[in-house]
This record gives C-alpha cells, sequence and structure tokens, in this order.
C-alpha cells in the first residue's frame, strides 16, 4: 500500500473526525497501524506516509547455530523430508536452550541455499558439471574444419524386413561451422562401424544433386566413445584420408550439442507428422513406413533443413558452407574412398561363373583373366547388386549379380528369404518325422542276424 493508499484511508480521521477504532473495523486494518500512520503524518506530512522498509530485511533473526544445523542437515545425502528436518532442529534447539525454529523458518533457509551447492552435495560433480558450470560453446573457424557425427534411435516404428514392426536409426554427418548435415544413413539393428562409414561416404563425396554441395575430406571428425566410433576399421580409415579423430569425454555430450539439437528437430518437425511416430500416449502406434520410405523422407527433410535459415546464423547452412566460394580437399578417386571406407574386405576365388558371394553370383568380362586366382571384395550392405573387386588393392571393376542386374538388393533382403526358406525345411522335417515314427510302429523291423561268436574264415568253410 502506497502512500496515497494510506492517505486515502487517514484522511477520515484527520478531516471527517472518524474515530480511529470506528475506522479499523471499517478498514480491516489494525489500530496500531493506524495510529502509526497518524503520528507519521502528523510529523513529516503525506511522505511520511511512504512505505519503509524494515531495517532487518534480508537478515534471520533465527540463532546461527540453528541455521547452521538446517543447512547441514538440507546438504546430507539423502536428503531428510522438510517435516524431519523441522523435528530435528526443533530438538536440537531445545537441547542448546535456543528458541526452536517454525516450521517456515526450516523452509525459508532451505530455500535460501545456492542450487549449485544443493545439486554438488546432492547429486555429485557429473550432475554440477552438467547444470552449472560455465560452457564456451566453440564454432569452427572454416567449413570442414570440424565435423561431428553421431546416432539417434528415431521415434518411429516401420516395417521391418521381416515384415515385423521395428524401430530405425539415423547416422547423421554434421558440418561444425555451418550445421549443414553433409551425410547420413537409416538403418535397423545396432550402430555398427559399416553404418559410420556409409555415412562418411556420402557426407565426403560429392552428390548427384547439385544443391546438396557439401562435401570434401574434414580436418577434425568429433565422435563418442561408441564401439563404431573407436574400431580399428575407422580409425585406419582417419589416418590414410588425414582426418583427426577427437573423442568427447565419456559422460559429458555437450560437444555434440549442434547435431543432438538436429535430432531433436528431426523428431518434432519431420517424425511426427509421419505414421508410425511414438509419442507419449501411444507407444505401439501401427507401422506404415518401410526402410526405403523412410529414407526417401528423411532425404526430403535434410534438403529442406540446409536451405531454410538458421536461428543461430542467421543465413541457411548450404549457404554458410559455401560463404564465398572455396575448393574442399577430396579424396583422389571414389574408388580409392570405397577402398577405405566400405565393409572389411572379404576374400573369394574367381570361379569360371563368377565369384559366389552371399548366394548370388557376380560377373563382369575383366574377371576373365582372374578364374581360379583369390581376389578382394568390397560390397555396400543397402545394396549387394553389385560388388567391387579388388586385386591386391588395386581395383579390378565392379561385378553385377548376373540374376538381377537391375534389382538393388539388400543383406538383410536376403537373410530374410533364407530364414523363412530354412523355416519351410524346418517344417517338412517336422511333418515327415512323426510319419515314420508310425510306420516303424505299425511294421516292426525284423530282428538283426545273430553273430556268431567264432570268427569263421573262407579256407574253414
Amino acid at each position: 500500500m502506497d502512500a496515497e493508499e494510506r492517505w486515502r484511508v487517514l484522511r477520515l480521521h484527520v478531516e471527517d473526525q472518524i474515530p480511529i477504532a470506528t475506522l479499523a473495523c471499517d478498514t480491516g486494518i489494525s489500530i496500531r497501524t493506524l495510529q502509526r500512520w497518524n503520528r507519521r503524518y502528523r510529523d513529516d506530512g503525506i511522505s511520511g506516509l511512504e512505505p519503509r522498509p524494515r531495517v532487518d530485511k534480508g537478515t534471520r533473526r533465527t540463532d546461527a547455530r540453528t541455521v547452521t544445523f538446517i543447512e547441514r542437515l538440507a546438504l546430507t545425502r539423502p536428503r531428510p523430508a522438510l517435516a524431519t528436518m523441522h523435528r530435528l532442529t526443533v530438538a536440537d534447539a531445545n537441547q542448546r536452550g535456543s528458541p526452536p525454529p517454525s516450521y517456515s523458518t526450516v523452509r525459508d533457509v532451505v530455500r535460501a541455499l545456492d542450487p549449485a551447492l544443493v545439486t554438488l552435495a546432492l547429486e555429485g560433480p557429473a550432475s554440477y558439471r552438467d547444470r552449472h558450470e560455465l560452457v564456451l560453446r566453440r564454432r569452427a573457424d572454416r567449413p570442414n574444419q570440424t565435423w561431428q557425427a553421431d546416432h539417434t534411435e528415431l521415434d518411429i516404428l516401420i516395417i521391418g524386413a521381416d515384415g515385423k514392426p521395428d524401430r530405425p536409426w539415423l547416422t547423421t554427418v554434421m558440418d561444425d561451422y555451418s550445421r549443414a548435415i553433409c551425410g547420413y544413413t537409416v538403418f535397423t539393428g545396432a550402430p555398427s562401424a559399416a553404418h559410420t562409414a556409409l555415412a562418411l561416404r556420402q557426407a565426403i563425396w560429392r552428390k548427384t544433386d547439385p544443391a546438396w554441395a557439401m562435401c570434401g575430406l574434414p580436418d577434425i571428425l568429433h565422435v563418442d566413445h561408441g564401439s563404431d566410433f573407436t574400431s580399428n576399421h575407422l580409425e585406419r580409415t582417419a589416418i590414410a584420408l588425414h582426418i583427426r579423430i577427437i573423442h568427447s569425454i565419456v559422460g559429458r555430450p555437450q560437444g555434440r550439442g549442434k547435431i543432438e539439437r538436429f535430432f531433436g528437430t528431426i523428431n518434432t518437425e519431420l517424425l511426427a507428422t509421419l505414421p508410425g511416430h511414438l509419442r507419449p500416449g501411444n507407444r505401439t502406434p501401427t507401422p506404415v513406413l518401410d526402410l526405403p520410405a523412410l529414407d526417401r523422407s528423411i532425404g526430403a527433410f535434410i534438403t529442406t533443413y540446409n536451405d531454410r535459415t538458421h536461428s543461430e546464423l542467421g543465413v541457411s547452412p548450404r549457404d554458410a558452407w559455401v560463404a564465398d566460394g572455396w575448393l574442399p580437399r577430396m579424396p583422389r578417386s571414389l574408388e580409392d574412398l570405397d577402398t577405405l571406407l566400405l565393409t572389411v574386405p572379404k576374400n573369394r576365388v574367381v570361379q569360371r561363373d563368377g565369384i559366389h558371394f552371399q548366394g548370388q553370383r557376380y560377373l563382369a568380362p575383366t574377371l576373365a583373366p582372374f578364374v581360379g586366382h583369390a581376389v578382394t571384395i568390397r560390397y555396400d550392405p543397402r545394396d549387394i547388386s553389385e560388388i567391387r573387386v579388388y586385386d591386391r588393392d588395386t581395383f579390378i571393376c565392379v561385378a553385377v549379380d548376373e540374376d538381377h542386374p537391375n534389382v538393388r538388393l539388400s543383406l538383410r533382403d536376403i537373410e530374410s528369404a533364407r530364414r523363412a526358406r530354412r523355416r519351410e525345411l524346418r517344417k517338412a522335417i517336422n511333418e515327415r518325422i512323426p510319419t515314420v515314427a508310425v510306420r516303424t510302429e505299425t511294421r516292426p523291423l525284423p530282428p538283426p542276424p545273430r553273430r556268431s561268436r567264432l570268427r569263421t574264415y573262407e579256407e574253414d568253410e
């Protein structure tokens, strides 16, 4: 209540001669308060009715030892309930002969504690570091100086290769300077070094879409401590491509915050609009999309993401990456890149009818001189309609599956078909085994011939 409001009440007593007791009953203001206002008005006029701050504001009238006891309880792990703290504090104050604090006093002392102090005491240094430590947000000085790569399990169910619901994963490679998505791969199953290699292959090499300009070799690749990111395969590839791999500190994902925010954008802006989206109220939606359809949707979204204005940069990620025009560092050829990034090599002998791999037969005219020789093959797990053939690390040719030259087959499709075939064979076996048993019971076999205890020879007969 300010001075004007106080005067409007007090003037009824000063000017209209209404007794203070009657004024107190009518307004609900205590008699002592009205008397104090009247005394201040007579001494200082209207200015004396201005609210005055309390002299003891900001200080506690509670005993210092009592406050210390309450704070010690509040910083003890596990922290007692507030009612327990009040009961223990009252008992301690009575024992020392001090006035016991009220419940609200104990609550105010606990609330006044520094949140950082409480977090460090009750949750440990890791939580304190994540919540209260000062963080310096770094940004690369130029495009392709630093890339980030990471996986996330998407909030959507799709139709898997076996026809059952499956939850896919997304591996993404992002340029730290421009926030541009340079490459990605969508897959089912656990993340592996092969999926990381495929995302890096797409990120490094030139895209067929001219609008997707991001390519080249980064100077630094920032990843976590996943088994695929710490594999010898990726380490050898990075050495050959002159890429420095930096692993984030275990349990501290702050260095990958930019790519984590992109994953959140994917889940909230794209997946929320697709059928099969996993939301808090519906954890078992009916899947509609398969993996290729989801791949196309994510690819279209990434194109839009790279071309729209970024809120922090003020320009689109694509424009930030292109900048004033520059030439990225590139591998010598796609074949050299595939040699390093694609799956762990497999050794095969070239047969007269081609190379046999995963139940398929691959042919190419260039293989004619290599019949009977051992070669090394490399393949893309997403498309085994063709393989790349090497002789002592020298690229020979691309061999194509003769039966399906125009069909993209995935290794998962082949494995699914194999499992289905094995189930059919097991079913046939199980159907035949009871039949054999019945025939054995109805037509008992003759007893085996008795063997003579004495060995006889032809000369003895």
